[in-house]
C-alpha cells in the first residue's frame, strides 16, 4: 500500500478515471486510510481494529467496480472481483465460498514473483548469455591420453584462442548478429493430463494439489528444438529469472499482503439476498450468505501456499438491489458492511463529462485508434453533447445500463469510418487524413435507434 497516502488525494486520483460519484470516493477513500492508521497502532490493539466493509448501491454501469479496481491499482493492493451468483444457482452446487481467497493469493503470487523477476532480471540476462555462449562454442572434448614425454603440442595457447573466440561471439551476441542463427535448444514440455476429483475442500483445490503432486513425483521432459538465438536467449533469461527467485520470500511477501491489504470485491451481492425465505431458490441465496460470512467476519483458509486469515480483507460489496435491499440480507452478513454507499445515477451532463474529462475518456480512445491509420477524428463540441443526451433517452427508454450505453453508441456511430479508415483519400489541403463529427452527422447515424425503440432495443 501506498505509505500516507490521505483521502483527498486519494479522491483526486479517482477523479481522473472516475466522474461524480463523490459519497463513494469519499467513502473507500476513507476506508484506505484506516488500514494505513491501523499499521501504525500499537501491536495490542491493531488486530483489534476490523475493515470497515462497504456495500455500493446502484445501477450497472455507474462506476462501482471502476472505484474497486482504480482503488487497488491506486494503492498497489491485492485485488480480485468475484461475482456472488457464482457460489450458487437452483439445482448446481456453485463454487466453494473459500475459492474467492485461494484466487486472490494466486493472483498475489504471480504479480510478487513477476516482480522478483524483473529485479534479477539483469543478472539472469548474464546467465542467459553465457549458456548460449556453450551453445554456440561448445566445449572441446578432452583427449582420452595424456601426450608422451617430448611430444609436441599446442594445448597451452588453447585456452587462449577460445577465450579469444568466446569474447568475439559475445561481442557478436550483443550486436544481434547472431539473432538469426539456429541453435538447438531443450525446452521442457508442461503437458500434465487434466484430473478432476471433487472434494469437500473443493475440486478447485484439489486439482492444484494433485497436478502439483505429479508434478514433483513424475520426471519433466524435455524436448529439443531448433530455435534462432534470439528466441532462445529469450526463453533461457526466462528460465534463469525463474531459478534465481526466491519462491519462499515470494509466498511469504505474498500472503502478508494480502491478509494486510487485499481487497475482494463481491459483486452481484444483490442477487443472493430474498425477500422471504424458506422455500425455492431463497433457501440457497441465504445458505450462500452463511457460506460468506465467516470468510467476510474472519477466518483462515486453508491455500496451496499455506494459511491465510482474511481478518483485515477489505470486502467491498455491489448491487444494484432494485428487487431487494440491503435490509434483505442476513442480520449477521448485514453487519459486517457497516457503510453504505448509494451511488447516483448517470444523466447527459455526467455522460458528457465522461466522454471528454477522464484520462481514458472514450473520445481520446478512438481518436488514438483511428491515429494508427493516420486519420485525424474530430469532435466538435455539439456532436459531443448530442452523443451525451442521446444515451440518456436511450437508457430511459431500454435498460439502464449507465456509461456502458455509450460504448454502444460509439461504436455504431463511428462503424462506417472504422471501417473505411484504411481507404480514405488524403486531404489536398492539408495532406492529412482528417474526418470531423458535427452535430449533424450524430443526429444522421443515430435518428433511426432513437425514434425506434425496438430498434434501439435490438441494436443498443
Amino acid at each position: 500500500m501506498t505509505t500516507g497516502i490521505t483521502p483527498s488525494q486519494i479522491v483526486s486520483a479517482l477523479d481522473k478515471y472516475i466522474i461524480g460519484q463523490d459519497k463513494a470516493k469519499k467513502s473507500v477513500a476513507i476506508a484506505l486510510r484506516n488500514r494505513w492508521r491501523r499499521q501504525h497502532v500499537d501491536d495490542d490493539l491493531k488486530d483489534e481494529i476490523a475493515p470497515k466493509n462497504i456495500i455500493l448501491i446502484g445501477p450497472t454501469g455507474v462506476g462501482k467496480t471502476e472505484i474497486a479496481r482504480r482503488l487497488s491499482k491506486l494503492t498497489d493492493s491485492p485485488f480480485s472481483k468475484v461475482e456472488a451468483s457464482k457460489f450458487t444457482e437452483v439445482g448446481y452446487v456453485g463454487r466453494d465460498v473459500e475459492s474467492m481467497v485461494r484466487d486472490l493469493v494466486e493472483l498475489t503470487v504471480n504479480d510478487v514473483k513477476q516482480r522478483e523477476q524483473v529485479s534479477v532480471r539483469e543478472k539472469a540476462a548474464q546467465v542467459a548469455e553465457e549458456r548460449m555462449l556453450d551453445l554456440l562454442l561448445p566445449k572441446p572434448a578432452a583427449k582420452p591420453f595424456p601426450p608422451q614425454e617430448g611430444e609436441m603440442t599446442t594445448e597451452a595457447t588453447a585456452p587462449d584462442q577460445a577465450a579469444g573466440t568466446r569474447q568475439k561471439l559475445r561481442e557478436m551476441l550483443r550486436k544481434g548478429k547472431l539473432d538469426d542463427r539456429f541453435v538447438d535448444l531443450d525446452v521442457s514440455e508442461k503437458s500434465m493430463p487434466m484430473v478432476e476429483i471433487f472434494s469437500a475442500s473443493g475440486m478447485e483445490e484439489m486439482g492444484i494439489n494433485l497436478r502439483d503432486m505429479l508434478g514433483n513425483i513424475m520426471p519433466k521432459n524435455k524436448k529439443r528444438r531448433k530455435v534462432k538465438v534470439k528466441e532462445a536467449l529469450k526463453a533461457l533469461t526466462e528460465e534463469e529469472a525463474q531459478n534465481l527467485v526466491d519462491m519462499d520470500r515470494v509466498v511469504k511477501l505474498a500472503i502478508e499482503k494480502v491478509e494486510e491489504n487485499g481487497i475482494i470485491f463481491l459483486d452481484e451481492i444483490d442477487k443472493i439476498a430474498g425477500k422471504n425465505g424458506g422455500q425455492g431458490p431463497d433457501v440457497s441465496r441465504e445458505g450462500v450468505q452463511r457460506d460468506l460470512l465467516p470468510i467476510v467476519e474472519g477466518s483462515t483458509v486453508t491455500t496451496k501456499y499455506g494459511p491465510v486469515r482474511t481478518d483485515h480483507i477489505l470486502f467491498i460489496g455491489a448491487g444494484a438491489f432494485h428487487t431487494v435491499k440491503p435490509s434483505d440480507l442476513i442480520p449477521e452478513l448485514q453487519g459486517r458492511f457497516p457503510i453504505r454507499v448509494e451511488l447516483d445515477s448517470l444523466g447527459s451532463d455526467e455522460f458528457y463529462r465522461i466522454l471528454t474529462e477522464p484520462q481514458n475518456a472514450l473520445l481520446l480512445q478512438y481518436i488514438a485508434l483511428l491515429r494508427t491509420e493516420a486519420v485525424e477524428i474530430v469532435f466538435e463540441d455539439e456532436a459531443v453533447i448530442d452523443i451525451a443526451k442521446t444515451a440518456e433517452e436511450v437508457n430511459n427508454l431500454t435498460e439502464n445500463i449507465g456509461a456502458r450505453r455509450l460504448h454502444t453508441l460509439m461504436e455504431h456511430l463511428l462503424e462506417d469510418i472504422l471501417f473505411a479508415a484504411p481507404d480514405l483519400p488524403e486531404d489536398l489541403g492539408s495532406g492529412d487524413r482528417r474526418v470531423v463529427i458535427d452535430a449533424a452527422y450524430v443526429q444522421e447515424k443515430l435518428k433511426d435507434i432513437k425514434g425506434n425503440e425496438d430498434l434501439s432495443r435490438y441494436i443498443l
